[in-house]
């Protein structure tokens, strides 16, 4: 062996060593887990969030799902309760003894039904903490006087508990309630349950075709350690839900143990649920995009205002899972194929039989648990290289996106000319909400108008608190 001299790293160095060395290899689990994922900032791409040099945030928008609940209603019923009951029944197996599953012996289960849909205690920090990080995030901008809310309680409440990070003092932010209407148009937050060419099953053909082909040696894998319980592919997906759920409810989960799931495992699950969501409130039917311009188009509208109307220099809105990635959808963001153009044959960038490991489309990365859109206008003066003047840029959990067609501007950012043009051609695309949706009932509408219509927010109560009305 060569001896160690200065200035040269020595070859002393072991196999082991050296692998430790140059590996940096790891993996979580709760980062590839859809749209179970804790909230986490994916840094994709690794693009610097922070405005770009010379430039001052003077108006932004936010549209965010919830914060995390005990588990959604559907998973619970088809995936979680089935399980935990088959669970329940097999008392002849020893979990103790089996490796892996040993938990099992003494697990108790961190769900209720009563208590679905409700936000647990990580979900109202997660909302708690975002209010504190926006109101750093914009030490310029004037502390909203209204934040809105489609009407279900975990909006609602996710949107409170963000108020409770802006505010150094009660009575001064309203929530704004937003009824949750199948025939409110585009006018609401959630759009899509009042458009009748939305199907909330759509995709589950497709998820359950490729279920079937990752889950098959896993099932085998866990019926030879655990014979006679006789475990399904839907079995199997509970579990790896279960880490997700358990963890925002408990703080951790044992099923995220990567023993028990391996990261290529865990990785097959996430490509399942990016399948059903492309099909879903993806790029996998037509109507994604008609469903999340109404909230694109009023955006765009309030950030270029320059006629001293605005209320507010930022605007937080709280949905549920299916609004932003439709809305990302309108934008033109985490598209498969937006470098190949084979955008007739966008299904054919998520086969069924086996992954697309080089896919835009990753939901864990899109709509986790408080996923959110944000677009910003920017002032910027001395950014070298460029104009002074308006800018504009999109940012995905924290970060920044540059839209297609639209990077003129300092970082990922887009002047206002390009912008203009670009909010146009989204909407000569994705326009006419009532008739691609093929409304069959009276006063729809193609706008969202809530941003601006005084009438909103004099209506509803959704809580009270310290003597103010929460509405």
């Amino acid at each position: 062996m060569v001896a160690f001299r200065a200035g040269i790293l020595s070859p002393l160095l072991s196999l082991t060593s050296a692998t430790a060395l140059y590996s940096t290899y790891n993996f979580n689990p709760l980062e590839h887990l859809g749209g179970v994922a804790p909230y986490f900032e994916p840094q994709d791409p690794p693009t610097l969030p922070s405005a770009p040099q010379g430039c001052s945030p003077i108006r932004a928008a936010y549209l965010s799902r919830h914060a995390a609940i005990y588990a959604n209603d559907y998973d619970y019923e088809a995936y979680i309760e089935p399980f935990v009951e088959k669970w329940e029944n097999h008392t002849g197996i020893d979990w103790s003894k089996i490796p892996g599953l040993n938990f099992l012996a003494k697990w108790n289960p961190p769900i209720s039904e009563a208590e679905q849909e409700l936000l647990t205690r990580v979900g109202k920090l997660e909302a708690t903490q975002l209010g504190v990080s926006l109101s750093f995030r914009y030490p310029g901008l004037r502390l909203p006087k209204r934040v809105w809310t489609s009407s279900a309680e975990r909006t609602a409440k996710s949107a409170q508990a963000l108020v409770r990070g802006f505010e150094l003092d009660d009575n001064t932010i309203n929530v704004v309630s937003v009824y949750e209407s199948e025939e409110g148009g585009a006018d609401n937050l959630t759009p899509y349950k009042a458009c009748p060419a939305y199907s909330s099953s759509a995709g589950s053909d497709q998820f359950s075709a490729f279920l079937k082909i990752f889950a098959k040696p896993i099932v085998a894998r866990l019926e030879s350690l655990a014979p006679g319980f006789n475990f399904t592919a839907e079995d199997v997906y509970g579990m790896m839900e279960l880490c997700g759920y358990e963890s925002v409810i408990r703080g951790s989960s044992l099923f995220c143990d990567l023993d028990l799931f391996s990261p290529d495992e865990w990785l097959g699950w996430e490509y399942a649920a990016d399948i059903m969501y492309h099909y879903n409130v993806g790029y996998g039917s037509d109507i994604n995009g008609v469903i999340g311009l109404p909230w694109l188009k009023a955006t765009a509208d309030l950030l270029l205002k320059n006629d001293g109307s605005n209320e507010q220099d930022l605007y937080v809105s709280f949905t549920h899972r299916e609004l932003p990635p439709t809305v990302l959808v309108a934008m033109g963001l985490f598209n498969n194929s937006a470098f190949s153009g084979t955008a007739e044959k966008i299904n054919d960038t998520m086969p069924l039989n086996h992954i697309n490991h080089r896919r835009a489309w990753k939901s864990s990365r899109i709509l986790p648990f408080l996923g959110n859109i944000a677009v910003e206008r920017l002032n910027c003066s001395g950014s070298y290289g460029f104009a002074d003047g308006e800018y504009y840029r999109v940012l995905v959990n924290n970060s920044p996106q540059e839209l297609p067609g639209c990077g003129d501007g300092p970082g990922t950012s887009c002047s206002r000319q390009g912008f203009e043009t670009y909010a146009q051609e989204r909407e000569d695309l994705f326009g006419g909400f009532s008739k691609k949706c093929g409304v069959d009932y009276d006063n729809s509408t193609d706008a969202l108008t809530i941003y601006t219509d005084p009438r909103v927010g004099n209506g509803t109560v959704v809580g009270k608190r310290s003597g103010s009305l929460w509405r």
